[in-house]
């Protein structure tokens, strides 16, 4: 799900003031109390790591939401690498606000530059091959549209963004289905909404097999071999079916290589933005 540029600046103006209303409350009572009101500074953001840059829209808003007078200046774009102790941009202004948005605008900063940074090591893992690295819905709750955005600077692609633009049949929905009774739901679920994706879990070579024969748009298979997983594409390929084929599980590195080379369609890696780590910054704050 695309957002139009009207609706991405209200995701972002929102999740800034939630993030600075739940941080400074009321007053942020020590910069108040020690720093003058007429002090003004340059505050640089700085990363202590190498990562790839990630949250600059919505860094830029918490300061803008603490004091539309400060001064952004945006030194290097999301999505560009960035190296340790390299400058990436700059705030001016006020330093009561300054000191009052820092912590706001680094938290965002180093969780969505995580994001980032580890999606486009998966992207690397598999440089020279046809799959693409998914994120999943494992997302930080309140922080999805922002999370996805991070996946895709780092060169991954957004699975469904919610439970609403896209079928994903897994096995606990599976559990609860007469078997026999499958083709007719699938065809139900097609006539219902036919312009959404429909993905079928397969946590068994036998069900993906069976999964092949059924008008399915993309088989998940879910903690199989990278054997088994070559066998249900090399089946694929013989009988010239459309059906991509997604893996998932425990995907570390080696794994994503494996799979990969397997020939999938596609990986989800519910890691990108559930384990994430976060990337160290700073504020480095310059008097005037």
């Amino acid at each position: 799900m695309k957002h139009s540029v009207k609706e991405w600046q209200a995701i972002v103006r929102e999740a800034a003031a939630r993030a600075v209303g739940e941080d400074v409350g009321p007053d942020d009572v020590t910069s108040r109390a020690f720093i003058g009101e007429e002090a003004t500074a340059t505050g640089v953001l700085v990363a202590r790591e190498d990562c790839v840059l990630a949250g600059m829209d919505v860094a830029e808003a918490v300061f803008r939401e603490v004091d539309g007078r400060l001064v952004w200046e945006t030194l290097i774009q999301d999505g560009q690498k960035v190296g340790p102790n390299q400058s990436f941009a700059k705030v001016r202004g006020s330093a009561r606000s300054i000191l009052t948005g820092e912590r706001c605008a680094l938290n965002f900063l180093q969780r969505l530059s995580g994001v980032a940074t580890l999606t486009a090591e998966y992207v690397r893992a598999i440089a020279g091959t046809r799959t693409k690295i998914l994120d999943t819905r494992k997302t930080t709750p309140g922080l999805r549209a922002l999370e996805r955005q991070a996946v895709r600077l780092g060169g991954g692609v957004n699975h469904r963004a919610g439970l609403y633009d896209g079928y994903l049949v897994k096995e606990n929905h599976l559990s609860l289905v007469n078997s026999e009774r499958l083709p007719e739901l699938i065809q139900q679920a097609r006539a219902s909404h036919p312009d959404l994706a429909l993905v079928v879990e397969a946590d068994s070579l036998e069900l993906a097999m069976k999964l092949l024969l059924l008008p399915v748009d993309r088989i998940l298979v879910d903690n199989l071999t990278a054997d088994q997983v070559r066998e249900i594409v090399n089946v694929k390929r013989s009988r010239s079916l459309g059906i991509e084929i997604e893996a998932s599980g425990g995907v570390t590195l080696e794994r994503a290589q494996a799979l990969s080379q397997a020939g999938v369609d596609f990986i989800s890696v519910g890691k990108l933005t559930h384990s994430a780590r976060s990337i160290d910054f700073s504020l480095d704050l310059i008097p005037a």
